[in-house]
């Protein structure tokens, strides 16, 4: 209908066993979920709508070296305990092989470190996010990197202290999200219920739907790790954002 303005959505997306799992507010709230198998499926639901996409993959690659991202170093700094779940991204070549002693290879060679089983599995992934922005210049606008670890220890004011497998660690993230907002819980059951009959797990919907909460503009602000990122090769930031009253201290 002419002369209607659709809402703006802000979404979270975690890559969930093969699928992208997206979780969508507008400016009113809640507003749906979504099991995307391609990452271009995913954009082409949200790109007229869209203002921010917070993905759950490395967005800014390395080609090559030794020093890593910035944004990883400190994201394990911020989360304490939690600090290895965040893990090394290939370089950008090995995220295009698709056996792991090939992408191992190739990372060792360019980096002179080893590449672990858990970062190799998100090649597939991280490739396709890769693929998208390079070649769409509206989703580069769109899209930026998040960590839900990060998020979550930004939501709950301090660093987290169980794996978010164990039924500890939900409750540590259940309550983080309940204490951002209250309607959290409701939400996390819609979302969760929206999800049936696909491969996503529990702690695959926690993630989106902090993310989802980061996205959106409602408390705190959008900070970043580091405060200026830099770019890689092809001009993506190299960040981790999440969202905070005040900057996390690493």
């Amino acid at each position: 209908m002419s002369g209607v303005q659709r809402m703006s959505s802000y979404v979270g997306v975690d890559w969930a066993r093969g699928s992208w799992l997206a979780v969508a507010f507008d400016d009113d709230g809640y507003a749906e979920t979504q099991v995307f198998d391609e990452i271009g499926d995913l954009w082409y639901h949200y790109e007229e709508t869209a203002t921010r996409i917070l993905i759950d993959v490395p967005i800014g690659l390395i080609e090559e070296g030794t020093d890593g991202r910035e944004c990883d170093r400190l994201a394990r700094t911020v989360l304490g305990p939690r600090h290895r779940s965040v893990f090394t991204p290939p370089v950008r070549e090995a995220t295009r092989k698709r056996r792991y002693p090939a992408a191992k290879r190739v990372h060792e060679r360019k980096t002179g470190s080893g590449l672990s089983k858990q970062a190799f599995a998100l090649s597939e992934s991280i490739a396709g996010v890769d693929d998208l922005l390079r070649n769409v210049p509206e989703a580069r606008m769109t899209f930026r990197e998040s960590h839900p670890e990060v998020c979550f220890r930004a939501f709950a004011g301090e660093p987290l202290s169980h794996s978010k497998k164990k039924a500890a660690g939900y409750a540590e993230r259940m309550r983080a999200l309940a204490g951002f907002d209250s309607d959290a819980p409701p939400i996390i059951q819609a979302v969760a219920e929206s999800t049936d009959g696909a491969a996503v797990a529990v702690d695959d919907v926690l993630d989106a739907v902090a993310l989802a909460y980061t996205a959106r503009p409602r408390r705190g602000s959008l900070h970043s790790l580091p405060p200026e990122p830099p770019t890689d090769t092809k001009g993506l930031p190299m960040e981790i954002v999440y969202r905070s009253p005040v900057p996390l201290s690493p």
